[in-house]
Parts: structure tokens; C-alpha cells; sequence
């Protein structure tokens, strides 16, 4: 006997309502699937492009800033004991001689030799291979008339400060060359290198930030994905939990907030590393390669009466980049930085001076930093004073003298005043490189432990899904 209407449409309503709930679990199914996937891949990705990136900006375009802003102090004392060769003749009792010149001055010329193999093995730019191409040219003329300097001055016997005029007249040459074409280079490479490290690090960190967007968008749609997926099998089975999907969803929610986690911390790694430590970095190797350049031009002042004024100029611009102080002269700075210094020790915020240590100063981050850098502002401070009294001496007619105190090294005179202030300047930079370096390395640490960790976070979950939903679908087969 053929079923009746009344016993086939039950049956039909029946079979269409599996097909439905099948083709809805399915299609959940898969919609979970393609959101693991997503996730995953975005986050493995994400992975190599950041340990890339801290490799790109702390093992190549950090160093290659460094490299460059010592080329600029390396050269800037090579003219300065090219000058004190001059200044000093054949004298032996300043307490520092001719011999001792020379010795610092082969020292600069092997570092600034090393600083341009670094830089023309680094060059990946046309700019940088330009400007690489043009300082070596330029280095050449220069240890040409350096060369003649040296020589031209050995060939006469004189006293401190009284050079042939002939190495004299060579050595302008030189000095203007530096000047005009060296560090001008020197400084648009070092420019150069720090701009690319900077748009370097405004790029990665945005990248990061906008990846960690992308996978708390993708995280919050896998879990709502699992939860819907959960409430339509409670819905339909009558079954309040299934376990193997609830623990996909645990893994799901520990995968998208430890994905959070990470990008978040490398970007804040990338921040401390660039804007708390380096940006430091930078500008203290920038203030020892003007207080370098300074320095010589005391010696430049000694050596060529007839420029003295220009170097005396020179010297108090140079100054007023280390430490600006508006509408300051030679004659009013040292009580306006003393002014300055006053106030700062009542309250740590006034920080009354601008130029590079101003920088610095208003970019204290790290343990010992500040006390570092206010021992390097004293010495700086000392150095400064040490200054006026070498240009007292020659206005009373103490040249000797003033040369004396100017070369000496021995405690209580100027280059002894000098070298530690320069000690002082590298102790700070010293703090904010190791802090770099341990910026770069945490985050390379963080990122180790994850290549495989989405792949087996997303086979767990895939795993989990496939094991809640095989025995539900098998009941409509």
C-alpha cells in the first residue's frame, strides 16, 4: 500500500530540515576554517617581516648611522692634529709634542679608512655610493696637502705657535677643504643614513600596528565564528557544551591575544629602541663630532693669527650647537649656562638650553642616564672655561703660554679638560647604545620562540573542529 500524503510530507519536511542543519554546520564549518587560515598566515607572515625589520634597523641602518657620525669626529681631529703638528714645532716641554701629534693623527686616518670601507660596503643606494665616491676624492686632496703640510714643517726648526709660512699656507688649504667638502659629505651621508633609519622605523612600526588591527579583526571573528557554531549545535542537539569547540575556542582566544601581545610588544621594542635610545645615540655622536670640530678650532686660533678672529667665530658656533643659548657671546655664555644650570638643579623639567645636549637632555630615559649626562654637561661647562683662559693668555700677550695650556693633557689643562668631557659624552652614549642593543634583542628573543607556533595553534583548532562536528554531521548521511 502506497504512504499516503499526510505520512510523506513529514518525512520530506524532515529530510530537508537535515539537509538545512548539514549545510549549516558545514558552512560554519568552513567559515571558522578560512578564518584559522587567515590568521595564521597574516600572523606567520607578520613574524618574519618583524625579525627582518629589527634586524634591518638594529644589525645595518643603526650601525651604518654610527659608522658615519664617527667618520664626521675622526676627521674633524685629524685637522685638529694636523694643527697641533704646527702649533707646537719643535718644542718638548709643553707636555705634548710634535711626535704625539702625529701619532693621533695616523690614528684618525686608519679610523677614518676603516669608517669608509664600512660605508662603501654598506652603500645599497646611489646617494650613499655618490657621496662614499666624493669623500674619497676629497680625502685624497686633502692627505695630499697634509702630506705637504707635515713635510714643510719638518724641514724648518721652530718654536711653539711660529709655523714656516709656507706649511702654513698648505695647511689653509687643507682646513678649507675639510670644511667646505669633507664634512660637509661626511655630515649629508650621516643625514642621509639617519633619515632612512628613521623612515625605516616609521614604516615598520606602522606595519606592525596596523597588522595587530588585522589580527584582532580576525581573532574576534574566529571566536564569534566558534561561538555561533556552538550555540547552533547546543540549539539543535540539545547538547549545552561541545567540548572539543570549546576548546578550539580557548585556543582560538590564547592565539589572538598572545598575537596581540607580540606585535604590541615589538612595536613598543622598536619605539624604545629608536626614539628612547638611539635618538640619543644620534645626537651625542653628532655633539662629539662638533665638540671635536671645536677643539681643533682652538688650535686653528693659535696657530693662524691671521685667521684668529674667523676661528674664534667658528669656535662659539659650534658651541651654541652643543648648547644653545639665544644672543650668548664668548664673553656672557659661561655665566648664562651657569644661570642655566642653576635652574635646572632646582627643577630637573627647566631645561633652559637647546642644540644637541638640549636634545639629549630633554630624551633621559634609561637607569644612570641623567647623572651621566650632567657630568658630561659639567665637564663641558670646565671645558668652556679652559677656553677663555687660552684667549685671556693670548690677549696678554702669553702665547706660549697659552699654547702650553692649550695642547697639555695633564690635569688641570685644556685638552686634559676636553678629554674627559669626551669620556663623559661616550659614557651616555655608552648607556643608550646598551639599551638599543637590548631593545633589538628582547624583541629578537620574543619573535624566536613563534615560527611555528601558528601553524600548530591553527592545526589544533582545525583538529578540535574537525573532531566536534564529525559525529553531528555522520547523523545526517
Amino acid at each position: 500500500m502506497a504512504p499516503t500524503t499526510a505520512e510523506v510530507l513529514p518525512r520530506l519536511r524532515a529530510g530537508a530540515l537535515a539537509r538545512g542543519t548539514a549545510a549549516q554546520l558545514r558552512l560554519l564549518a568552513v567559515a571558522v576554517a578560512v578564518l584559522v587560515v587567515a590568521l595564521v598566515t597574516v600572523l606567520t607572515v607578520e613574524v618574519r617581516q618583524e625579525q627582518r625589520g629589527l634586524q634591518l634597523i638594529g644589525r645595518q641602518t643603526a650601525p651604518e648611522v654610527v659608522a658615519t657620525s664617527d667618520l664626521y669626529f675622526a676627521l674633524n681631529d685629524m685637522d685638529a692634529q694636523l694643527a697641533n703638528v704646527l702649533l707646537v714645532g719643535d718644542e718638548t716641554t709643553l707636555g705634548f709634542t710634535r711626535a704625539q701629534a702625529l701619532d693621533l693623527y695616523q690614528q684618525r686616518r686608519q679610523q677614518v679608512s676603516r669608517d669608509l670601507q664600512q660605508a662603501a660596503a654598506a652603500a645599497a643606494d646611489p646617494v650613499t655610493a655618490q657621496s662614499v665616491r666624493d669623500i674619497l676624492d676629497a680625502l685624497g686632496r686633502y692627505e695630499a696637502l697634509a702630506a705637504q703640510t707635515i713635510l714643510l714643517d719638518q724641514q724648518t726648526a721652530h718654536a711653539a705657535g711660529q709655523p714656516p709660512a709656507a706649511a702654513l699656507d698648505r695647511y689653509r688649504q687643507a682646513t678649507d677643504l675639510l670644511a667646505t667638502v669633507l664634512l660637509p659629505a661626511a655630515r649629508g651621508l650621516t643625514d642621509h643614513h639617519a633619515d632612512t633609519l628613521e623612515q625605516t622605523y616609521e614604516d615598520e612600526r606602522g606595519r606592525v600596528l596596523t597588522v595587530r588591527a588585522w589580527l584582532i579583526a580576525l581573532a574576534v571573528l574566529l571566536v564569534a565564528a566558534l561561538a555561533v557554531l556552538q550555540i547552533h549545535l547546543a540549539r539543535r542537539f540539545r547538547r549545552m557544551l561541545n567540548i572539543p569547540l570549546a576548546i578550539a575556542t580557548v585556543v582560538a582566544v590564547t592565539l589572538g591575544g598572545a598575537a596581540v601581545a607580540l606585535t604590541t610588544s615589538v612595536a613598543e621594542h622598536l619605539r624604545g629602541a629608536k626614539k628612547d635610545a638611539f635618538d640619543s645615540i644620534l645626537v651625542l655622536n653628532r655633539a662629539r663630532a662638533v665638540s671635536y670640530d671645536a677643539n681643533a678650532d682652538e688650535s686653528r686660533y693659535l696657530v693662524d693669527p691671521d685667521r684668529a678672529a674667523q676661528y674664534e667665530q667658528a669656535f662659539l658656533a659650534k658651541t651654541q650647537q652643543l648648547v644653545t643659548l639665544d644672543g650668548a657671546t664668548l664673553t656672557t655664555f659661561d655665566a648664562r649656562l651657569d644661570d642655566a644650570l642653576q635652574a635646572y638643579r632646582r627643577d630637573q623639567r627647566a631645561v633652559g638650553w637647546q642644540g644637541h645636549l638640549g636634545a639629549e637632555f630633554r630624551n633621559i630615559t634609561f637607569d644612570g642616564e641623567r647623572p651621566a649626562a650632567e657630568t658630561a654637561l659639567t665637564r663641558f661647562q670646565t671645558y668652556q672655561l679652559d677656553d677663555r683662559r687660552i684667549r685671556r693668555l693670548v690677549q696678554d700677550g702669553k702665547r706660549q703660554q697659552a699654547i702650553a695650556f692649550c695642547t697639555s693633557y695633564a690635569p688641570g689643562d685644556s685638552n686634559y679638560a676636553f678629554d674627559q668631557y669626551d669620556k663623559a659624552l661616550v659614557a651616555v652614549i655608552d648607556i643608550n647604545q646598551h639599551a638599543f642593543d637590548g631593545s633589538i634583542q628582547a624583541g629578537e628573543r620574543e619573535l624566536s620562540r613563534w615560527p611555528f607556533v601558528p601553524a600548530a595553534a591553527g592545526a589544533v583548532i582545525l583538529t578540535l573542529l574537525l573532531l566536534g562536528l564529525r559525529r553531528r554531521l555522520a547523523e545526517y548521511r
